[in-house]
């Protein structure tokens, strides 16, 4: 395989003016640029990753963090990501969180490991993080936006969502329908966002003149699975509601299959609202009604924030996001209540 010095050697040209050619950087007359490019083409000589990084200064790989690889939630997040960055001939390296540490400690190290893998730049989408984590990192040389936390020190590298703007949306799509005794299944009390929302759609409940005292709140881990558990809990509860306001799709998907191996019928007895609107909403049984969370745009709007700042350009960057409750089939009229409890 031809290297940089063969294609020096053949031009009769020195290695840094080879060099300076091959990066587009630096000045060299048109006739020996013409040299280089012919015995460039001759030899077939291709430059390695490593070589191109180091004529380049950058290693045109961006670095992205998720706290789990798993799930229906940040699949298409990945691949709109990695699409953008292959049209700018750029490459995605993801880290996640993994191990027995607290999802802080994990963010960090996986945060690290894209920062030791050279990436030019990183998105970083958990929420555990702190205003002195991005400061180490910071100091370290990372360069680093966030989605979906709202990082005081980080200023125009935080792309946040009005999260508790969508649970009172929530709320008042329940409450249009007559729902007036609801339950909710919410995600963990350690994640900012999901606290954002349950606070918004509680509020919006009182300022209505709904009852929050009593509510039926249950903790859980934003997965189908926790979903499931959570619902069958709900069931053998003994609880008076009308309709289930879930935390993220994922766990409504997984209340939904609970309710329909119980004999509850959605929304004829039972209306569930999910949040996120992800792509398993609409292809659920049936269809799930979610707050929509325009997810792509504010990731696709951190993204185009950080090319710009490692690569230079002006790149589309927004910082308000339209949210709505998208309606299908899993949202009806409020149904009569029902104390019975359910094994």
């Amino acid at each position: 395989m031809a290297t940089i010095k063969d294609v020096a050697r053949l031009a009769g040209v020195g290695l840094g003016t080879a060099s300076r050619v091959v990066s587009g950087k630096g000045a060299v007359s048109p006739a020996t640029q013409a040299k280089v490019r012919k015995a460039i083409e001759e030899l077939g000589f291709r430059p390695s990753h490593a070589a191109r990084s180091l004529l380049s200064g950058y290693t045109k790989m961006v670095g992205v963090y998720i706290p789990i690889l798993k799930g229906t939630f940040y699949t298409p997040i990945l691949q709109m990501i990695d699409t953008e960055l292959r049209a700018n001939g750029l490459h995605m390296v993801v880290a996640f969180g993994v191990g027995q540490s607290d999802a802080r400690s994990q963010a960090f190290e996986g945060i690290e490991f894209l920062m030791e893998r050279g990436c030019d730049g990183i998105i970083s989408m958990s929420n555990n993080l702190q205003d002195d984590d991005f400061a180490a990192l910071a100091a370290r040389g990372a360069n680093i936006v966030v989605v979906n936390s709202a990082v005081s020190g980080l200023g125009e590298q935080a792309f946040q969502v009005e999260h508790r703007k969508a649970g009172a949306l929530a709320a008042n799509a329940l409450l249009e329908q007559g729902h007036s005794r609801i339950a909710v299944i919410a995600g963990p009390a350690t994640a900012p966002d999901n606290v954002e929302r349950i606070e918004g759609f509680t509020r919006e409940l009182k300022k209505r003149g709904i009852a929050t005292d009593t509510m039926w709140i249950a903790e859980s881990d934003f997965s189908p699975e926790g979903g499931f558990a959570a619902a069958r809990e709900l069931l053998a509860s003994g609880y008076a509601f009308t309709a289930v306001f879930c935390a993220n799709d994922e766990m409504a998907v997984g209340a939904l299959s609970h309710f329909q191996e119980a004999g509850v019928r959605v929304p004829q007895d039972v209306s569930v609202l999910g949040y996120d609107d992800t792509p398993s909403a609409e292809f659920s049984a049936p269809r799930l009604s979610s707050v929509h969370i325009p997810w792509q745009d504010v990731v696709k709007s951190g993204l185009n924030a950080l090319l710009n700042r490692c690569y230079g350009g002006e790149r589309t960057v927004t910082r308000r996001y339209p949210i709505s409750v998208t309606q299908r089939a899993s949202l009806g009229p409020a149904a009569e209540v029902k104390t019975k409890k359910r094994k």
